[in-house]
């Protein structure tokens, strides 16, 4: 029944400004507008594969949230630069002061983490092509890269 996940919704104090957000520094397209409801969609990825909506909510009933954006390898390799030429601080799910991209050894995925105005807790995920090593835990990237053979 179940084939994947199609859409998620947050609640944002200022629908204008995280607009811009989503649309503008990350580059999502937008799919719908209801300015009398208060609320954007957003297209990610190709349109009608998943969406995202921001509903315009008091700064009470903001809750903060957890998403990840699906990401190619390749684009994994740019995403800190990305993210920082967006001016947006970024960590790692260990958040040990670092840039440095981890792989959860039990998918395997490498993933890297950001915050949107509302500070959501977002994240760029790829999963790798390799076997999974549930007793590696949490690696960086480039040691994950080094045990397969490839160059970082």
């Amino acid at each position: 029944m179940i084939h994947g996940l199609f859409e998620t919704h947050i609640h944002v104090r200022d629908l204008q400004r995280s607009s811009y957000f989503y649309e503008h520094v990350l580059g999502l397209q937008e799919g719908y507008v209801d300015e009398a409801r208060r609320v954007r969609f957003y297209w990610i990825g190709p349109r009608g594969q998943a969406m995202l909506g921001l509903w315009e909510k008091e700064p009470s009933a903001i809750v903060k949230q957890h998403f990840a954006f699906q990401s190619s390898t390749d684009d994994m390799k740019k995403a800190v630069h990305f993210l920082k030429t967006r001016g947006l601080p970024v960590w790692n799910f260990l958040d040990d002061g670092t840039e440095r991209p981890f792989v959860f050894a039990w998918m395997p995925a490498v993933s890297i983490y950001f915050s949107d105005p509302d500070g959501h807790s977002l994240e760029f995920i790829s999963m790798l092509p390799d076997e999974p090593r549930p007793d590696l835990g949490v690696v960086p990237w480039e040691q994950w890269e080094a045990m397969h053979g490839r160059a970082f």
